[in-house]
């Protein structure tokens, strides 16, 4: 079997795992010239970020060649490859989600703190009971209305922290801005 040279890439896919399992450089490289495109495509279902697209399918790559030894040629390479891609998207994916809520859990403190510290420090009713009916929203009203009303961000911002489609966001903050109105005018 000829192991050098462009006579690599006329090798299928068995041979050259093979031969990357000897760790020949050049059947990786093969290997890695002859899916990149394809992984790329793959990985960009599931994920709209360029660069993260690109670290994707590179942690994908290095993940399979770190493994090519459990590599059954019962299947096809690509399958197997396409497998580890998918694990990696979900594993971005999982991150992703995860500094998402820690992201909301702050933002919801801050914003706690901040109105509990004009409520005192101003001595202000009208603070006091703004804090009050915000607490009685539901936990996701509560954060889409402090993030969009406070922070003032905007809804596509929202969108990809909470992971919500920008026309329920809206939703959600004007239930959320007229139950705090509503709760505002009974009392003053």
């Amino acid at each position: 079997m000829e192991t050098t040279g462009s006579k690599l890439t006329n090798l299928p896919d068995t041979d050259l795992v093979t031969l990357a399992i000897e760790q020949n450089q050049a059947a990786y490289i093969v290997l890695y010239t002859r899916y990149n495109a394809g992984v790329k495509s793959h990985i960009s279902r599931y994920v709209a970020q360029k660069e993260d697209i690109e670290d994707i399918c590179l942690e994908s790559f290095q993940k399979a060649f770190s493994q090519i030894g459990s590599y059954n040629p019962e299947y096809k390479f690509s399958t197997w490859l396409y497998r580890i891609a998918t694990n990696e998207v979900l594993n971005h994916l999982r991150k992703q989600k995860f500094k998402a809520l820690v992201s909301l859990d702050s933002a919801s403190g801050i914003l706690e703190r901040k109105i509990d510290e004009d409520a005192y420090f101003n001595g202000d009713e009208m603070q006091r009971e703004l804090h009050k009916a915000i607490q009685r929203l539901p936990e996701k009203q509560r954060i889409v209305f402090s993030l969009r009303y406070f922070d003032e961000m905007k809804y596509e911002e929202i969108s990809e922290i909470t992971d919500t489609t920008v026309g329920a966001l809206k939703a959600s903050y004007h239930h959320a801005y007229n139950k705090i109105k509503d709760d505002l005018q009974k009392i003053f």
